[in-house]
């Protein structure tokens, strides 16, 4: 007897395809395979196969059991459930189990033994659902239908009780069972990145390269960082660029983790000559500026002697142009108010807590205030400042010029704020008020020159890589009140190259009689003197003073392209004095240091810090009960 046997296809659903079943056809052996000679010997034998041969047909039958897949999940899900339960009750009783937040969450792991009996009864499973036995193709034609029906129903109820004791007594056996890790199905979105450009960066937030300070503690030390400073400030999304990357990545904070033998090597007073290891070294330097550029904003402002100062110096100090705030501030005044110290104390009100004012310097109504980013004081050399008088009465403190320099990291900055004299004619006047400055002026006197052989001893400006001159140097135009006034009101769309040609400046330096090697960003902005006060018309006393760009800021570098200029305006908003503020903002490249300059070890005006940050406190609060007051009034109107 021969089996022909087919087995089920098609899909199980709503409706059941019918199922073919085996066909039992039973017939004699050809006479040639008995003996009797060759196949195809005579029609006869043809007719004697077909009388003998038996056909018994079957009536298909849908399957009465669900299949085995089916069966299988709902014995698991239930499993699932009383382990949920089972682990729910541990973890209260069981005290080394919720001692972990993270331990909770972490898989059981089975044992190769263990894994292996799974995965041969995962394959014989696969195999006997697919196989039919023998022993039911055996069976009666009648009950062949029901007995393969039966016996998936009784193999899937024994494969799923095999799995759960599988789960129950072998899987988890010596171990307790524990909640899966959650995992997404899908990948989770991008986080967006607030990107800063090289020379404008943030001072609170953090550096996007800096996300991945945890994958680099836990690759370095092995374990990951559990601040919580850190997960709110990455949770934040709060990220920018051109932060230190190294710097803001430790186990434990932002802070770089320190090995024990650098601080071994290394005193942070003197210092290592070496630049790898040393305070002011490559290494340090690459932590904070990884593009080692720094951001500097030079202002300056003739304040006329007024008593009273602005209301407000947000867009004087804080221009809306740029998104973020630099990195040092260096504002130099002329004619400053006579309470100089207020003055101090609303530029610390204005920038806030995250600078400090490194230092500060007078002569006469000649003021300059440095500040820097907190975090930068420690990388400043001593500030050394000098002064010259003009005048030649040398007791009258209004014409002259006051230096400050200092060196941050390897490079050293000189700042210079100047008044000239004052006159349309008095240009050569104004050419020896420079010339007397860069020979008198006797900087620097302790902290080392940085090249000294490109130093000359004529002029202060060779002795320092990076200088900034700015202030009132009083050069007017040269043209009468009616042409330049013909001119600005051509709405010249921020081109002032009209009114530039005829500024006295500009000509000298072309020259090359004033401000040898210095250069200016080109000037995009309207005349800066002499404006009526409160007022933004041009001057309408009786003199008619010619409106002229008084008040400059000029460069220069010992490196070429070292210094770039990214804005160079004017502040209109600020109308206290017949000046209008101008201001520079400029991307410098800084190189490292060594340790053996006098260092100010972190030095700066506390007084002034705590003052500045109390009058801010009590401003925020003012402006709370104001805003509060507004919402709690009504106003009726009747009409």
């Amino acid at each position: 007897r021969r089996l022909l046997h087919r087995p089920f296809c098609g899909k199980l659903g709503k409706k059941q395809r019918p199922e073919l079943r085996p066909v039992e056809i039973s017939r004699p052996l050809a006479p040639w395979a008995a003996g009797s000679g060759r196949p195809g010997a005579g029609g006869s034998q043809g007719n004697e196969v077909k009388t003998n041969m038996r056909i018994k047909s079957i009536t298909p039958r849908p399957p009465r059991k669900p299949r085995l897949e089916r069966a299988a999940s709902l014995d698991e899900k239930s499993w699932r459930r009383w382990r949920r339960l089972r682990t729910s009750q541990e973890s209260l009783t069981d005290p080394n189990e919720t001692s972990s937040s993270n331990g909770s969450l972490q898989d059981a792991a089975l044992s190769p033994a263990v894994r292996g009996r799974a995965a041969t009864c995962d394959q014989c499973c696969e195999q006997d659902s697919l196989r039919s036995s023998p022993d039911a193709s055996e069976a009666s034609p009648t009950g062949k239908s029901r007995g393969g029906t039966a016996d998936l129903g009784k193999r899937a109820s024994e494969i799923s009780s095999a799995f759960g004791g599988l789960l129950r007594g072998k899987a988890f056996s010596g171990s307790k069972p524990r909640l899966a890790q959650i995992t997404p199905t899908r990948p989770l979105p991008p986080v967006e990145l607030n990107v800063a450009s090289h020379a404008l960066r943030t001072t609170n937030r953090i550096d996007s390269d800096c996300m991945d300070y945890r994958h680099y503690s836990q690759r370095k030390l092995g374990r990951v960082s559990s601040s919580l400073s850190d997960t709110r400030l990455h949770g934040s999304g709060m990220v920018y660029d051109n932060c230190s990357t190294d710097s803001m990545k430790s186990t434990f904070s932002l802070l770089t983790p320190i090995r024990a033998k650098d601080v071994r090597n290394r005193s942070y007073l003197e210092g290592s000559l070496l630049a790898n290891g040393a305070l002011l070294g490559a290494e340090e330097l690459s932590r904070y500026f990884p593009d080692r550029n720094i951001g500097i904003f030079v202002a300056t402002w003739n304040m006329q002697g007024q008593k009273e100062l602005p209301v407000n110096l947000d867009d004087f100090l804080l221009p809306t142009d740029p998104d973020y705030a630099q990195d040092m501030y260096v504002i130099g005044v002329q004619e400053g108010c006579p309470d100089r110290r207020e003055w101090e104390i609303r530029l610390q009100e204005t920038l806030g807590p995250h600078y400090v004012m490194l230092y500060s310097a007078a002569h006469g109504v000649l003021y300059m205030s440095v500040f820097i980013r907190r975090d930068l004081i420690w990388f400043c050399s001593e500030v050394e400042y000098a002064t010259v008088t003009t005048r030649i009465v040398s007791q009258i403190k209004t014409k002259g010029a006051l230096g400050i320099c200092f060196t941050f990291f390897g490079t050293s900055f000189l700042f210079i704020t100047s008044h000239f004299t004052s006159g349309d004619s008095k240009v050569n006047e104004r050419k020896l008020d420079y010339s007397k400055t860069i020979q008198a002026l006797a900087l620097p006197r302790n902290v080392p020159d940085t090249n000294p052989y490109r130093s000359s001893s004529s002029d202060v400006t060779t002795r320092f890589d990076e200088v900034f001159w700015f202030g009132d140097f009083n050069f007017r135009l040269n043209k009468d009140r009616e042409t330049v006034d013909s001119i600005l009101k051509q709405n010249l769309e921020k081109d002032m190259s009209k009114l530039l040609e005829y500024d006295q400046l500009i000509s000298e330096m072309s020259r090359g009689s004033i401000f040898k090697g210095f250069q200016e960003a080109d000037i995009h902005f309207c005349p800066s003197y002499k404006f009526d006060i409160g007022k933004d018309s041009y001057d309408t006393t009786s003199k008619q003073r010619t409106p002229s760009y008084t008040d400059r800021v000029v460069y220069r570098s010992r490196h070429k392209d070292d210094i770039h200029a990214v804005k160079y305006s004017s502040c209109p908003v600020i109308k206290t004095s017949d000046h209008r503020p101008v201001f520079a903002l400029f991307r410098v490249k800084v190189r490292p240091g060594r340790d053996n300059i006098p260092l100010a070890a972190g030095q700066f005006d506390r007084e002034l810090y705590l003052i500045g940050i109390k009058r801010r406190i009590t401003r925020e609060l003012k402006k709370r009960e104001e805003q509060k007051d507004q919402k709690s009034s009504s106003v009726c109107s009747i009409s």
